[in-house]
C-alpha cells in the first residue's frame, strides 16, 4: 500500500480507538472500533451499528484466538451485552471476513455480504494446501521474484486462507450493485467497488452524512492493487480506475468516510482525485522506467518510491505486475519472456 498525502482532508476523530476495550460514537448509533492485525498494516476498523435490541456490525477481524477474546471484551463492555445479529463484510479479504463464519455458528448472526466475496472466500477456507502448487511458483518466476525467495516459498508451507479465517457454513444474504439495505436506522445505497477485491461493496446512507468504505477508499493509502496466480492476465488497475470514476460523482464534501484502516475522514471529492491520480501517476513512471526491457521484481524502485523489505515483498510484486500489465493489456508496452531467467519483461512502445 502507498502513501498518498491527505491535502484538502479533514479527520473529525484524530485518535482511534484502543482495540478491543474502547469504542468511539462516530454518529448517532455508530461505534467505531478497531481489531489488531499482526503485519505492518497493524488494526482493521470495524464499525457498530445499534439495532436496539442488538447489533450490526461492519467486518471482522482475523480469525484467532486473540480476537475471539477481544471480541468477548467488546460485547461485554462497548456493545454493552448486546448480541451481534448481523454482519456485513465489505470484501473477501482475512481481515475482513475473518470470523464471519464464527458470529454465524456461534452467535447465530447473519452474513450478508455479496456472492463474489462469500464464493472467493468459501473456496479459499476449503482450499487448504501444504506445499506451493506448481501454477503459483511458475507465476512467481514469470513475475521475476528473486531466487532466493523464490526456492524459499516452494520450501515453505504457504499462508492458507483457513489459518485465518473461520469456517464459513452454508447461507448467506446477498447485496448486489443498485441494493437498498437497511441497518441501523439508516437506509444504505449499495454501490461495487473493483481493483483491491472483485465486487467490494460499498454503503452510501441516504438518511445523512455517512459512507462506509471498506478498503475501496482510505484517507491517506491506497490499498493493494494486485495481480495473483489465480487469474494472471486480470487487470485490477483498470478495474480500479474504472470504479473510482463512477463513485466519484457521487461524492461530497461533508461526507463522513468509515474506512476499513486508518482514520475517518471527510473531503471525498478531493480523496477521489488523489486515488485516481495516484495510479495514473504510478503508470507514467512506469511507462518511462520501462524504455528497456524489465520485470516486475525489477520496478518497485518507480511505484512505491520507497526499499521494499521481504515482509512486503509480495503485495509489492503482485502489484507491480498488475501494473505492467495494464500497460500492456492497453497496448502502451510489450513483453516477451527473458532467455536466461523465463520471466516477463516488459518496454514501453515508441
Amino acid at each position: 500500500m502507498a502513501d498518498i498525502a491527505p491535502a484538502g482532508l479533514r479527520y473529525p476523530f484524530d485518535t482511534p480507538p484502543v482495540a478491543g476495550s474502547a469504542a468511539i460514537e462516530v454518529a448517532p448509533g455508530v461505534l467505531w472500533l478497531r481489531m489488531p492485525l499482526p503485519m505492518k498494516l497493524d488494526h482493521v476498523n470495524i464499525y457498530a451499528f445499534d439495532e436496539g435490541d442488538s447489533w450490526t456490525i461492519i467486518d471482522t477481524g482475523f480469525a484467532s484466538k486473540k480476537s475471539k477474546e477481544i471480541w468477548a471484551e467488546v460485547l461485554a463492555g462497548p456493545l454493552g451485552g448486546k448480541p451481534v445479529s448481523r454482519v456485513v463484510v465489505t470484501h473477501h479479504h482475512p481481515d475482513h471476513i475473518g470470523l464471519a463464519g464464527w458470529f454465524q455458528t456461534e452467535h447465530g448472526a447473519e452474513l450478508v455480504t455479496t456472492r463474489t466475496a462469500w464464493l472467493t472466500a468459501r473456496m479459499l477456507t476449503l482450499d487448504e494446501q501444504e506445499v506451493s502448487p506448481e501454477e503459483t511458483l511458475a507465476f512467481y518466476r514469470l513475475s521475476g521474484m528473486d531466487p532466493e525467495m523464490l526456492e524459499k516459498r516452494r520450501k515453505d508451507r504457504p499462508f492458507n486462507f483457513c489459518d485465518i479465517v473461520a469456517p464459513l457454513p452454508l447461507g448467506f444474504t446477498r447485496v448486489k450493485q443498485g441494493d437498498c439495505i437497511r441497518f441501523g436506522g439508516r437506509d444504505w445505497d449499495v454501490h461495487m467497488g473493483n481493483g483491491h477485491a472483485p465486487e467490494h461493496a460499498t454503503f452510501w446512507s441516504r438518511d445523512d452524512n455517512l459512507v462506509l468504505a471498506g478498503d475501496q477508499i482510505l484517507s491517506s493509502i491506497s490499498p493493494n492493487v494486485g495481480v495473483y496466480p489465480t487469474e494472471p492476465m486480470a487487470d485490477p488497475i483498470g478495474e480500479w480506475l474504472e470504479a473510482c470514476e463512477r463513485l466519484a460523482p457521487m461524492a461530497r464534501a461533508d461526507h463522513l468516510v468509515l474506512g476499513g484502516h486508518k482514520l475517518p475522514f471527510t473531503g471525498l471529492p478531493k480523496r477521489m482525485e488523489q486515488l485516481i491520480e495516484n495510479h495514473h501517476g504510478a503508470l507514467k513512471r512506469l511507462a518511462a522506467y520501462i524504455d528497456r526491457p524489465k520485470s516486475a521484481s525489477e520496478c518497485f524502485s518507480p511505484l512505491f518510491k520507497r526499499k521494499i523489505g521481504e515482509a512486503e515483498y509480495g503485495l509489492a510484486l503482485v502489484e507491480a505486475v498488475a501494473h505492467l500489465s495494464h500497460l500492456y493489456q492497453s497496448g502502451l508496452a510489450t513483453r516477451e519472456l527473458r532467455a536466461e531467467d523465463g520471466a516477463w519483461v516488459y518496454q514501453s512502445k515508441g
